[in-house]
């Protein structure tokens, strides 16, 4: 799946706000998902999870959960979204 970082920000922001409850203008990219209300351990993984199913991609565990922000999970995605030159 081709995806721009645009894309992928929306993507993110709609299965975090969606898994959360949150109204979609509440998070932005540059929102510290670790410091909202409601974002436990088990919501993360269903979040990384529906990001994995949606994208077609497995994330690297440090990489899923070394991230804070929707940007830098879309960029995650990204990453894994490239294919290796190699």
């Amino acid at each position: 799946m081709s995806a721009n970082h645009e894309q992928i920000v929306a993507v993110v922001t709609e299965i975090v706000t969606g898994e959360l409850g949150l109204a979609a203008d509440s998070v932005t990219p540059s929102t510290d998902l670790r410091s909202v209300e409601g974002a436990d351990s088990v919501k993360v993984l269903r979040m990384i999870s529906r990001i994995e199913r949606h994208f077609d991609i497995e994330l690297e565990d440090e990489d899923a959960f070394g991230v804070s922000s929707v940007h830098d999970i879309a960029l995650v995605v990204a990453k894994s979204l490239t294919p290796d030159p190699s």
